[in-house]
């Protein structure tokens, strides 16, 4: 069985389809959650699957090897980010290389960087009359939305569209795609 711990900073809609998709998978399960914050709902929607929840302090991930410790020993094989916000220390990422992967809600190299995430992101996309925006799922590496692109997946920015209207259309690209890259990705990986 493949384990796969996934990181999240807030309400968790990503990791919900995420832990649906594989809930009686035969290879893969989604063996916890992450989160940086206490209050984040993804914890409430991770109750709902009964997978464990760990909660971490900055501390706790960047200074001490807690987290390290705590992903090593639930034999974690692979980790993904579903709206995580901090970068990721290099101790993880030599622990876990080419195996921690993320989503972000814009065509990379396009829309990436600190800051960017979320609304930000589709404002920017709009305000520069960009013709399609779209996800993409990528290796993590030292820099923000840096890593090596593993899936880009389109969707058209409409005149009149808005933040909101653009992050609906992105959401669903998200929602269709993310689980099934995640499980290719794993399934190709172990048969190399």
């Amino acid at each position: 069985m493949n384990n796969i711990a996934i990181f999240a900073s807030g309400s968790g809609t990503n990791a919900q389809k995420i832990m649906e998709f594989f809930k009686d998978h035969p290879a893969i399960r989604i063996s916890t959650i992450l989160s940086n914050k206490k209050d984040a709902y993804v914890i409430e929607r991770a109750k709902k699957f009964n997978v464990p929840v760990f909660i971490f302090s900055k501390d706790e991930f960047y200074e001490k090897k807690i987290v390290l410790d705590y992903l090593i020993q639930l034999k974690t094989d692979y980790i993904v980010l579903a709206g995580f916000l901090w970068l990721v220390p290099k101790l993880l990422i030599q622990e876990f290389p080419e195996r921690i992967m993320n989503i972000h809600p814009a065509l990379l190299p396009k829309y990436g960087g600190k800051g960017m995430y979320g609304m930000a992101v589709h404002q920017a996309v709009i305000e520069n009359r960009e013709k399609e925006s779209g996800i993409t799922i990528h290796y993590v590496n030292e820099k923000y939305d840096d890593g090596s692109i593993i899936f880009q997946a389109k969707c058209p920015v409409l005149p009149g569209d808005t933040p909101e209207m653009l992050a609906g259309k992105v959401h669903q690209l998200e929602y269709n795609h993310f689980p099934k890259v995640i499980e290719s990705w794993i399934l190709n990986k172990k048969s190399r």
